[in-house]
C-alpha cells in the first residue's frame, strides 16, 4: 500500500478549519489546559511546606486544591483526554463532505473503546519508549507502524490486540513516510521543551503555561487529522485489495 503524504497533509489540514474542527479544536485546548493545571496543583500539593513556597514562584497555572485532590482530578482528565481521542478520531476518520457535522455514531460503546484506548496507548508508549532506549530507529519503526492505533478501536471497533495488528498492517509500505509524521513530533517536542523552561526563567511560569497548552493544541489537532486522511487512505485501499481478493474477476472465455 502506499501512501500520497501530500494528499494526507492537506486533507488533514482542511478537516481541522472545518465547523467540527474549530469545535473539537477548542475541547482540545480546554483539556490541555485542564491537565496542565490539576499538574502543577498535584506537585505544589504534595512537596513538603518547606519547598511549596519556593516551587510556588514557577509553579504556573494552579487552583487552591489540596495534593490528593488534583491528583484526582488530573486522572478524570486523563479518562477525559482519552475519551476526546476516541471522539476526535471518528470525527476525523469522515468523508470531507461529511465533516461539517459529528458522526452519529460519536458516542457509539465510548465507556469500553476508551478503556481500550487507555490500555492499548500505554502498550504502544511501553514499547516505543523501550525500542527508543536501545535504539531509535526501532522507536522509530514502532511509533510509525501503531500511528493508526487509535483508528482501529475508535472507528473499527476492535479489541486492543486486533487493533495493533491491523495498525501494523497498514501501515505496511508506508512506515518510511508514516516516519516522517513521528520525526516532526519528536522535533515540536524539542521546540517546547526548549521555550517552556526559557520563560520560566524569566519569571514568567504563567505564560510558559499558556504558550505550551496554546502551542500543543494547535499542533496536535491538524496532526491528528493528518493521520486520520492517512487512515482513510490506506483503509480503503485495504478493503479494495481484500475484496477484490475474495471476489476475483473471471477473465475466462465464457462457454457457449
Amino acid at each position: 500500500m502506499a501512501l500520497q503524504f501530500s494528499h494526507a497533509v492537506s486533507d488533514g489540514i482542511r478537516r481541522t478549519i472545518s465547523r467540527t474542527g474549530g469545535i473539537l479544536f477548542l475541547g482540545f485546548l480546554a483539556i490541555q489546559f485542564g491537565l496542565q493545571t490539576s499538574a502543577n496543583s498535584a506537585v505544589l500539593g504534595l512537596i513538603p511546606p518547606e519547598a511549596a513556597d519556593q516551587f510556588s514562584q514557577n509553579a504556573g497555572i494552579t487552583i487552591p486544591t489540596s495534593g490528593s485532590v488534583s491528583v484526582a482530578l488530573f486522572v478524570v482528565l486523563m479518562v477525559l483526554s482519552a475519551a476526546y481521542f476516541v471522539v476526535l478520531s471518528r470525527t476525523f476518520a469522515r468523508p470531507q463532505n461529511e465533516m461539517s457535522q459529528f458522526p452519529a455514531t460519536v458516542s457509539r460503546r465510548l465507556g469500553r473503546t476508551t478503556v481500550f484506548a487507555l490500555v492499548g496507548g500505554l502498550i504502544v508508549t511501553v514499547s516505543v519508549m523501550l525500542g527508543t532506549v536501545l535504539l531509535i530507529l526501532p522507536g522509530l519503526f514502532l511509533a510509525a507502524s501503531f500511528l493508526f492505533f487509535i483508528f482501529a478501536v475508535a472507528v473499527e471497533d476492535r479489541g486492543i490486540i486486533t487493533s495493533l495488528k491491523r495498525s501494523w498492517g497498514l501501515a505496511r509500505g508506508s512506515r518510511l513516510k508514516l516516519g516522517i509524521l513521528v520525526v516532526v513530533t519528536a522535533l515540536f517536542g524539542g521546540v517546547i521543551g526548549a521555550v517552556t523552561p526559557l520563560l520560566t526563567l524569566a519569571g514568567l511560569p504563567v505564560v510558559a503555561d499558556v504558550v505550551t497548552v496554546v502551542l500543543t493544541t494547535m499542533f496536535f489537532v491538524p496532526y491528528h487529522a493528518i493521520i486520520a486522511s492517512a487512515y482513510l487512505q490506506l483503509r480503503n485501499e485495504a478493503d479494495a485489495l481484500n475484496q477484490s481478493t475474495q471476489n476475483p474477476v473471471d477473465a475466462s472465455i465464457p462457454k457457449l
